[in-house]
């Protein structure tokens, strides 16, 4: 059996959407070929809007919805033209992600898929989280049915997005968690120095580790927690940019880039891990990959930059062709719901 899809990603560090188009064969197991993906970065308006999303009013946000909704469709609708694709199966979307507050039972990931579909005539499958959050999940994360189905010959897959999380087999079952934000962080800071990122850590590498801060962010209770555990933008607002006071950027930069490498080679090392798969745009930061290489002895697997900038949009891609055909494609394992589920609206 074979499916084509295109998968809709826009991650919490706004650095763009990515559109990737797949193709998967069933026959013993899964495997697939990304035929061709793109990121096509967020004019400065709609970078603001959604940046900016979380303090609207309802009227306001429903409007964005559906406004967001309709630009998905229309970049969906020329990436399928410039690149002449044909026999898509559907498309899957993410979403952006405003709220997440899933011990609230609720999360919204905007961009109506009902306007993805109007713009491409193409059946539509999107609003992942929700679901799972009814059912006493985090909502999240969501990937690691695709490391399950897709990834199983490495022992972990861990994505460095603007959150990282990790994803395993633990005794007979899938579980993963997030672990600490990333780009959502770093990418702040970097932008208080002038820049979007810091590209290959090199502003981190000009500071100064602050000590007092790293002790008091390693001290935050959700490190400690049990898994399955979530984070959302609310979290670091709560947790880690109220910290950053009297501090100078280049010296936050590099104590959190040592922040984030001690949190990841810490459940690495916990769990004997011996191969991980490293995704996500937080994987191209090179200080931070031999920062955390320094900290464990298992084999960090870097991958081709197309796997590393589009495995998230790979795997919501694979998530809509199970959800079509009535597959789980939600591990209760991994978000904490009560049952493995089939989750996501079809348009």
């Amino acid at each position: 059996m074979i499916f084509r899809a295109i998968g809709l990603m826009s991650g919490t560090s706004l650095d763009g959407l990515d559109i990737c188009f797949v193709r998967f064969e069933k026959q013993e197991q899964w495997s697939f070929q990304i035929v061709i993906a793109e990121t096509i970065p967020y004019p400065e308006t709609w970078e603001e809007r959604l940046r900016n999303s979380i303090h609207l009013s309802a009227e306001e946000l429903l409007e964005l919805n559906a406004e967001y909704g309709f630009y998905l469709g229309k970049q969906v609708h020329q990436f399928i033209e410039t690149h002449q694709l044909k026999n898509i199966d559907l498309i899957a979307s993410h979403g952006h992600t405003v709220f997440h507050q899933p011990q609230k039972k609720f999360t919204l990931q905007i961009g109506d898929g009902r306007a993805i579909k109007l713009e491409t005539g193409l059946p539509v499958i999107y609003d992942f989280r929700t679901q799972d959050v009814l059912m006493g999940g985090n909502g999240a994360p969501l990937v690691p049915i695709g490391d399950e189905l897709l990834f199983s010959t490495y022992d972990a897959c861990l994505n460095l997005g603007g959150f990282s999380n990790i994803s395993f087999q633990s005794h007979h079952r899938r579980i993963a968690f997030d672990i600490v934000p990333v780009n959502i962080v770093l990418n702040k800071l970097a932008e208080q120095s002038g820049k979007r990122f810091d590209k290959n850590g090199e502003l981190a590498q000009k500071g100064t580790v602050n000590k007092a801060l790293l002790d008091k962010l390693s001290s935050i209770h959700f490190y400690r927690q049990p898994y399955p555990k979530s984070l959302g933008i609310e979290w670091c607002n709560e947790n880690i940019f109220n910290s950053f006071k009297n501090i100078e950027t280049l010296d936050l930069l590099a104590t959190f880039t040592e922040h984030i490498a001690e949190q990841i080679s810490q459940v690495i090392n916990e769990n004997a891990l011996k191969n991980i798969l490293f995704t996500g745009g937080g994987t191209h930061n090179s200080y931070l990959i031999e920062k955390i290489k320094a900290k464990t002895k298992a084999e960090i697997v870097i991958p081709e930059k197309q796997l590393i900038d589009y495995k998230e949009a790979l795997i919501f891609a694979f998530m809509g062709i199970l959800r079509l055909n009535q597959q789980v494609n939600v591990l209760s394992s991994a978000t904490g719901s009560f049952k493995d589920h089939s989750s996501g609206i079809i348009a």
